[in-house]
């Protein structure tokens, strides 16, 4: 210990050390960052603008769209700065700030997804008592309940990991600040850390994986007894594109966090990571926007509108 340095910065790998790879890198995830940014802004304002978009199903999407918005920024441009200036160095305080915001955010993104697969049970199963079960006092109270519970589950832990001493080396293998390798960099034994971060994740994903399932078990159960063909199509898809959000998302994060060692990043993690940090935040916007009939006849019309005006003051 007595040779050891206390670090002040880290250097974070990314995913290529080769110029030209990164150049290329830059450029894609430029467009895709404004893409998933730009399709989230698109669903907020139509929730927001439109009367017939007024609905929980919409305020629950509203909110899970500001929370990708979020979730991205909080990645991203950093991680395009990098890119373009081949600058990987990150203060201790930044990374910090990024850790727990990933986390924070990440949990929170799980808990809404929760909340909109059990609002679209309410909704199929029992659409008599729909309005008086889904009030706007209760949509509240739900979307609350995921930003504590997301807080109080995730920040603890995570906050554990800011304050251990990093005494050197000070390279990150990943692509932004992640628990497993900042653990790998600390020169304390982190057992105990690890132990606590398996469990938080294990309560987020598995907590909210379950209630999904036991959602969309009641929801696929009722939808089957629906006599009409047509009927029967269209609940199945409203809630196809929530199921495919659900399977890329859960899959990939149950396959990176629920491991009980928590130290150490592989080359696939950082693959892994990539699919739900980067991919999946991308399509989620465009697969609820193209397969609901409600925000694509809303869009329609508002770009019918703002064709109109432009023809006006042309």
């Amino acid at each position: 210990m007595t040779n050891q340095t206390t670090v002040v910065e880290f250097i974070i790998v990314g995913l290529s050390n080769n110029h030209h790879v990164n150049i290329i890198l830059f450029a894609v995830l430029l467009d895709v960052f404004l893409l998933t940014v730009m399709g989230n802004i698109i669903i907020v304002t139509l929730s927001l603008v439109d009367h017939r978009l007024q609905l929980p199903m919409y305020f629950f999407l509203r909110n899970f769209a500001l929370l990708e918005i979020c979730f991205t920024s909080v990645i991203m441009p950093r991680f395009l700065y990098s890119l373009l200036t081949e600058r990987k160095s990150i203060s201790l305080p930044g990374c910090f700030l990024q850790l727990l915001l990933v986390f924070f955010l990440g949990a929170s993104m799980f808990c809404h997804g929760a909340v909109m697969s059990f609002d679209r049970y309410v909704a199929i199963c029992r659409p008599l008592h729909y309005s008086s079960i889904m009030n706007g006092r209760v949509c509240f109270q739900l979307v609350l309940g995921c930003w504590v519970m997301s807080f109080l589950i995730m920040v603890p832990p995570i906050f554990m990991v800011v304050l251990l001493p990093f005494c050197g080396p000070n390279v990150i293998n990943h692509f932004y600040c992640d628990t497993a390798a900042l653990l790998q960099l600390s020169c304390v034994d982190t057992g105990h850390i690890e132990v606590m971060i398996f469990f938080s994740a294990t309560v987020i994903l598995l907590g909210t994986l379950t209630v999904t399932i036991i959602s969309y078990g009641c929801i696929i159960s009722t939808i089957m007894r629906i006599p009409a063909t047509t009927g029967r199509k269209k609940a199945f898809s409203t809630c196809s594109a929530h199921l495919l959000v659900v399977v890329i998302l859960y899959s990939s994060s149950i396959f990176r966090y629920l491991q009980p060692g928590q130290r150490g990043v592989q080359d696939f993690d950082k693959v892994v990571s990539f699919l739900y940090c980067v991919v999946v935040p991308l399509f989620n916007p465009y697969i609820y926007t193209l397969r609901n009939e409600q925000i694509k006849e809303s869009l329609k019309d508002a770009c019918g509108k703002a064709g109109s005006k432009s023809l006006r003051f042309s």
